[in-house]
Formats: C-alpha cells, structure tokens, sequence
C-alpha cells in the first residue's frame, strides 16, 4: 500500500520522492489511526490510498512554498506580489478532499462539546 501511495502522491506533486516518502509514511499512520473500530484497511484501501497521497502532496506544497502565498518579492522599490488561491490554498483543498474521501471510516477530529455542567 505505502507504494501506491508514494506514487500517487509523487504524480499530484512531480515532486522528489526523498520529501515524498517520509510524508506519505506519516499520513497512512496518521489515517490508520483514525480508522473507526472495525474497520480495517483494506475494508477502505482505495479512500485510504489517495487520502494519505493528499495528505501527503498536501505537506509537501505547504513546506516548499512555506505557505505564504507570495509568488515574487523585489527589495528595490519595493515590490511584493501575492496569488490568491495559490499553493496553499491548493494544500487546504487537498486535505479537505482527503477528509471527504476518509469520513465514512474514521473518527471525526473535529472539536465539539458534548454538554456543559453548570
């Protein structure tokens, strides 16, 4: 499975397999361990698959970009430009996607009060 993850991730991003590879490790551990009791893998693999590739593409366009979003930077006469909707928001819609594919099987880590006592 970590190659067909490493894979897909390596054709989202064209990028270098030796930043690729650790992230992709990381996010299968971190999607597995969400998985809901009784659900196993392979009940999930495809979902699985391309959830740790974005996860993944999604890392890796965040630490090469840095995720500012600025995409040229002049210091004479000062000259900064910015895109709007680029790489980082590229990277948040990666992992949003990642989620929708993963809901029916894991755990929502989403943060919610179940009561208050008073």
């Amino acid at each position: 499975m970590h190659e067909r993850i490493l894979s897909l991730a390596a054709a989202i991003t064209g990028g270098d397999t030796a930043l690729l590879e650790p992230l992709c490790a990381a996010a299968e551990t971190a999607w597995r361990a969400r998985l809901r009791p009784g659900v196993a893998p392979p009940d999930c693999e495809s979902a699985l698959i391309c959830a740790a590739a974005f996860t993944a593409a999604a890392g890796a366009s965040s630490a090469r970009d840095g995720g500012s979003g600025v995409t040229s930077f002049t210091a004479g006469d000062v000259s900064v430009r910015c895109w709007e909707g680029g790489a980082s928001s590229g990277a948040a819609e990666l992992l949003a996607q990642a989620e929708r594919l993963m809901a029916p099987y894991v755990v929502s880590d989403d943060f919610a009060f179940r009561g208050v006592r008073t």
